[in-house]
């Protein structure tokens, strides 16, 4: 911990300034603290204080290591702790998105010189150790488990709404501490949705169903994406996933250290646009994968976040056709001795089920 402590304290002197309060849920999580909401670390100098109320004292005695915890009543706000603390050092670095405008503006009146840290913290975690990755990668295996068993249950009938909750039930059952994200469960026409949520539609035979999903697991995350179908889809349907496949596989083994998050995905986008498709391509390639929260590296069309050993993104190309659907493939991809290697290992083969 003392090594991430650093990495941030090295933002607060490259700056010049007092200190950095942080209140972002990961970046705490990065560097030990307890994670609640009534929890606020503040980087100094030559120290590092964890703010709370009474709520959450013992558990920072028992749990955390390494700060001075600083214990105030309920009815204090923490900006005044914090003020006591710098004394009349006023110079302070603060997370824009994490961060409310009337905490701004009490900031401001205590008298504080504040600069907006935009993703700077976020930016010194993009680079995982050996630790971090076998943790993601044991998310991706719980992952890859919950996806084999779901698939013994999918039917003609069946509710995107139940598949979503079969999902989580079998992610915690299989050790997962939560669900990264929202689970994604789209079918048919509503495969044209990259975001789409679970709804009461039901499964019919010969259409897709996009499949995305996440857990956490020891605070790391997993993200993976299939598009199976219920019987035979059609012959349009078939080939939109064959593409989407090539470009994905070809996508993660362009990845490498040294390339710029942008080519990456300027290579895989032009795979879709040669067959005509890249009007369907709506979004960017890939995001971080970690503790979540603004994880580095970004595959998009502007990334100019150059790839490094370590670093661990998806990769997830899709084609979305409006009232007909669409297809997503999705793995996590780690940078290991300078090249992309896919952590996911559910076959990426079109999964056709028997329609019961």
């Amino acid at each position: 911990m003392k090594e991430r402590r650093e990495k941030f304290r090295k933002i607060l002197l490259e700056k010049n300034k007092d200190g950095i309060l942080i209140k972002g849920k990961e970046n705490k999580k990065y560097i030990g603290a307890l994670t609640g909401s009534g929890v606020k670390v503040l980087i100094a100098k030559d120290d590092i204080y964890q703010i709370m109320d009474g709520r959450y004292t013992n558990e920072a005695k028992e749990n955390t290591k390494g700060f001075n915890i600083v214990t105030h009543s309920q009815d204090k706000n923490y900006i005044e702790v914090v003020k006591e603390i710098l004394g009349d050092k006023k110079e302070l670095c603060i997370e824009s998105s994490n961060t409310l405008a009337k905490e701004y503006l009490k900031l401001k009146k205590e008298g504080f010189n504040i600069d907006l840290l935009e993703d700077e913290l976020e930016f010194e975690r993009r680079c995982k150790d050996e630790k971090e990755i076998d943790l993601v990668k044991k998310a991706c295996e719980i992952t890859d488990k919950v996806f084999e068993e779901c698939l013994k249950e999918i039917k003609v009938g069946m509710k995107e709404i139940e598949l979503s909750a079969l999902i989580q039930y079998l992610s915690l059952k299989n050790g997962a501490s939560s669900m990264a994200f929202d689970t994604i469960v789209a079918s048919g026409f509503r495969g044209a949705m990259p975001h789409g949520r679970p709804t009461e539609k039901e499964f019919k035979k010969g259409e897709f169903i996009t499949i995305d999903f996440g857990v956490v697991y020891k605070g790391y995350q997993s993200d993976m994406t299939r598009t199976i179908c219920i019987g035979e889809p059609s012959e349009e349907l078939r080939k939109i996933y064959n593409i989407v496949l090539e470009a994905q596989e070809k996508g993660v083994q362009f990845i490498k250290k040294g390339l710029k998050g942008k080519e990456v995905d300027n290579y895989v986008r032009k795979i879709i646009e040669d067959y005509g498709y890249g009007e369907y391509f709506t979004h960017g390639l890939g995001h971080g994968i970690g503790i979540g929260g603004g994880e580095f590296p970004i595959l998009n069309k502007r990334s100019e976040t150059i790839l490094e050993e370590g670093m661990i993104m998806s990769c997830e190309p899709g084609i979305y056709i409006p009232s007909l659907g669409g297809v997503r493939i999705e793995d996590d991809v780690a940078i290991i001795n300078g090249v992309g290697v896919p952590l996911n290992k559910t076959t990426k083969k079109l999964i056709i089920l028997e329609a019961k």
